[in-house]
């Protein structure tokens, strides 16, 4: 099964605990519980809406985030990705790679705006 999903990041990689104000999103492609490819991109500028859209146009399927607003994540459910939310604060790809192995947990949101 092929999955894409998108974490956001700071410049140096880890997880971007503000998932609407981030630098950048690490894109990891996986099959099979492999990540076979994966980079770094710019979103655009934040507005409400904007980012859903255009992470569901580069095929996103699931979003790992610290904190997320409830309506991004209804946007997010709406376009058919899943959200997971209260991440720790982590390198995006040992972050991709618990996530995997399930050997993360995922405590509360702790966005709440």
């Amino acid at each position: 099964m092929k999955n894409k999903i998108a974490i956001p990041v700071d410049n140096s990689g880890k997880l971007d605990p503000h998932f609407g104000h981030c630098k950048y999103f690490a894109i990891h492609e996986v099959e099979d519980k492999i990540i076979v490819t994966d980079e770094i991109v710019q979103p655009p500028p934040h507005e409400p809406g904007v980012l859903p859209n255009w992470l569901a146009d580069l095929g996103i399927t699931e979003v790992l985030a610290g904190g997320m607003g409830n309506r991004a994540i209804q946007h997010f459910n709406k376009l058919g990705i899943n959200v997971f939310t209260g991440a720790p604060e982590m390198d995006a790809r040992e972050l991709i790679n618990g996530f995997l192995n399930d050997t993360i947990e995922f405590s509360a949101n702790y966005c709440d705006h």
